[in-house]
């Protein structure tokens, strides 16, 4: 069973089976996995996405290797996103902050940019918000401000393991699998999530991986314009329990919600907090903060959601949390 889930990743002739992803972890672990069998089976997920019964396999063999932890944050949210997709700003890292400021409880996961940009974890190093390091500490800071981002503490050891196998190649390059699939493969204990998909091609591995999560609400929501977030702007399809049709709530183009210059990240971040940036741009932003509080149980409907992030981005309240944090949790 040496290489049997290589086998069935390359050549697709059998299905994956549990057994054979478990054997890999394990040699894995014991550091029988070399470099080229490692880079090839992370190449084979991601060149194509395998099919939805193969990606659940993977994911479940990773996840009934984590200890259980007994952490629960009821009534929380995730907003997370796959990635790809055209680069624009930190749209989701903002409606989680708008959300927050609407009393939604929020627990973020994120990652850093794959290939230049500024990704929501390269964003909260800039802003000087570090992210958490246990259960107990996420717990701790959603008590305090209503919001907490989550370390690297809640995904598999095994991805770590992965990363230091391939060396040096990069697991940008090769694992772009593990950034599709990473929102399914965070051990977040929240209520429901929403999860942009920039590849809808992907939707049916992901839309699996959502079903073998019963105890979670996932809404995954994709757009012709391949981002990985509801834009304000064009017609956004939102797969969950129900399947709807939300936008567009207004006009604009990607231009308008384009990232900003390294240099200018944190100041044009905190302005889309307080709508000075593009309408588009933080009408966007509050559509995702909608849509948090529709997913957590805070709001009724999109519209009633929308209005009142928008009346919070007014009342300056999501820049005032933002501030209050890069105040506290930078400095202990």
């Amino acid at each position: 069973m040496t290489h049997d889930l290589l086998d069935a990743l390359v050549n697709r002739r059998r299905p994956v089976e549990l057994p054979m992803c478990r054997s890999f972890w394990d040699r894995l672990h014991d550091r029988r996995v070399d470099r080229a069998e490692a880079a090839a089976v992370l190449a084979a997920l991601s060149t194509t996405m395998p099919d939805p019964a193969a990606v659940t396999t993977v994911v479940q063999s990773l996840h009934e290797r984590r200890p259980a932890h007994g952490h629960d944050f009821p009534g929380a949210v995730n907003i997370v996103g796959t990635g790809g997709g055209p680069r624009t700003a930190n749209i989701s890292t903002a409606a989680a902050f708008v959300a927050a400021a609407m009393d939604v409880r929020v627990v973020k996961t994120g990652s850093r940019a794959s290939s230049g940009g500024v990704g929501s974890i390269d964003l909260l190093d800039r802003l000087g918000i570090g992210l958490t390091r246990s259960y107990e500490e996420t717990g701790h800071l959603l008590d305090r401000f209503g919001i907490a981002f989550a370390g690297y503490f809640v995904y598999p050891t095994e991805l770590t393991r992965l990363a230091r196998t391939v060396l040096p190649l990069d697991l940008r390059t090769i694992g772009r699998w593990i950034n599709t699939v990473g929102p399914f493969l965070a051990d977040l204990p929240v209520s429901a999530q929403l999860t942009g998909v920039s590849d809808a091609t992907h939707l049916p591995a992901l839309r699996a991986l959502a079903k073998a999560q019963p105890e979670k609400r996932i809404w995954l929501c994709a757009n012709d314009l391949g981002a990985d977030e509801l834009i304000s702007f064009t017609a956004n399809s939102v797969h969950g329990a129900l399947d709807l049709q939300v936008g567009p709530v207004g006009d604009g183009d990607l231009t308008q919600l384009a990232a900003s210059a390294q240099d200018d990240v944190v100041p044009h971040f905190l302005d889309l907090l307080t709508g000075r940036a593009p309408v588009a741009a933080v009408d966007t932003v509050c559509l995702n903060a909608a849509a948090l509080a529709v997913a957590a149980g805070h709001e009724p409907d999109l519209p009633a959601g929308f209005r009142t992030a928008r009346a919070a981005v007014a009342d300056g309240a999501p820049r005032a949390l933002a501030e209050r944090m890069r105040r506290v949790v930078a400095h202990g």
